[in-house]
């Protein structure tokens, strides 16, 4: 799955404001922090996450952001030392200080989770993973044809990886048997309508759910065609998840 530097652009303020600071304030970093983002695109979690762990650390942080996209890692920009490297999953994280990732872990599949728990563990650094999608969206008004999109949305997110909006409480699962703590709290989306970022999600998300139910087709083009015309706001549910290996700081 790709995404375009425009719609990571737009994103970007609701996911500033959903992320859990509260999780951010329990990691404790050495003098000189290595830190890995996975799928970092043009590193947005940096350029949050980054300030707000300069002002609890003396020493330097420098990000290394994974991506398979090149030209949104060519589209990069951090405050701090940062360098990319194209590729997907790191194979081990010795020497990596925090791994990081945004909206990551939906797109994952168990083996992979798994593989990115065991790993993180084996490192001992801990991972603070955001924003992944569990599946629950609350429009207000509601609309009677709200629930039966998002049971076909979710089923969507599924078919790939048979996790999707199951994730983050797989990859809380997977990170407590590897031997890490793990704390997790809400991240929800609130978006009001109009507004660029409600449009652009919402025609994506009633594209996917139709995509997996086409004969959702002719009340989805109506549904949106009422949605758009009109005023909403709609609560996105994202979970956030902090694992810190056993014998790590708290």
């Amino acid at each position: 799955m790709t995404f375009s530097a425009d719609w990571l652009a737009l994103r970007e303020p609701a996911d500033a404001a959903a992320r859990s600071r509260e999780l951010a304030e329990l990691i404790r970093l050495p003098g000189h922090a290595v830190i890995r983002d996975l799928g970092a695109g043009t590193g947005s979690m940096g350029r949050w996450l980054a300030p707000l762990l300069s002002g609890k650390q003396s020493g330097e942080q420098h990000w290394i952001l994974h991506d398979r996209d090149p030209e949104l890692l060519a589209a990069a920009r951090l405050p701090v030392s940062w360098e990319t490297a194209a590729g997907g999953l790191p194979a081990e994280f010795a020497g990596t200080s925090l791994v990081t990732a945004s909206a990551l872990l939906d797109l994952l599949d168990t083996a992979q989770l798994d593989a990115l728990a065991t790993g993180c563990v084996a490192a001992g650094c801990p991972a603070l993973l955001t924003l992944t999608v569990i599946g629950e969206v609350r429009f207000t008004p509601a609309d009677p044809l709200d629930a039966e999109l998002e049971q076909a949305f979710n089923a969507h997110q599924r078919r790939h990886t048979g996790l999707g909006p199951d994730a983050a409480a797989a990859a809380a699962d997977s990170f407590a048997r590897a031997g890490a703590r793990v704390h997790r709290r809400p991240s929800p989306w609130r978006i009001e309508a109009p507004s660029a970022l409600a449009g652009e999600w919402l025609r994506g998300w009633v594209s996917a759910a139709v995509e997996y139910r086409p004969e959702l087709a002719g009340p989805a083009e109506e549904y949106l065609a009422h949605r758009l015309a009109t005023p909403f706001s709609v609560t996105v549910g994202h979970e956030d998840l902090l694992a810190i290996p056993e014998g790590g700081p708290a």
